[in-house]
């Protein structure tokens, strides 16, 4: 009898820290600037990426250590999945907690890490680095397509 795949068999709470972290597709939205509107609490996610992301890659350069470079990096587990709004509808924590499956670009579906670059799901030649944008700008560079692949014309 096959066994179920564990992003299945168990919620993200449940899951190892080696599972938790093979869950992440690498498409690297979670590392998009976010501004918070103080009247409304809407979130605008920006075309801005912190300055620790490999934009080639999509990984984090100083993983271990990046919640000490960057105090506002935000942590992503079981209990902030689902208040996070502005996670992807294809991310795969998102999708684990809502009970639905990976996509098939997902690499744990299909082997390729760099399938999820291809399905135009990722930030990759998408987003300038943080290092390159006056602050001041970041409400000029706000962004529509979370979870959406941009119209690449």
């Amino acid at each position: 009898m096959p066994v179920e795949p564990f992003w299945r068999a168990k919620r993200l709470e449940e899951m190892t820290a080696d599972e938790w972290e093979s869950l992440c597709d690498g498409c690297a939205q979670c590392c998009r600037l976010k501004l918070e509107d103080v009247d409304s609490g809407e979130i605008g996610v920006t075309d801005v990426v912190c300055e620790l992301l490999d934009r080639r890659s999509c990984r984090c350069t100083h993983y271990p250590e990046r919640h000490a470079l960057v105090p506002d990096c935000i942590e992503i587990d079981a209990a902030s999945v689902p208040r996070l709004r502005w996670l992807p509808e294809t991310c795969a924590y998102r999708l684990v907690a809502e009970g639905r499956d990976l996509p098939s670009w997902h690499h744990l579906v299909c082997g390729d890490r760099d399938a999820v670059h291809r399905a135009g799901r990722s930030v990759r030649g998408q987003v300038q680095s943080e290092r390159h944008v006056h602050p001041g700008d970041l409400e000029t560079r706000i962004v529509r397509w979370i979870g959406v692949p941009p119209n690449r014309s």
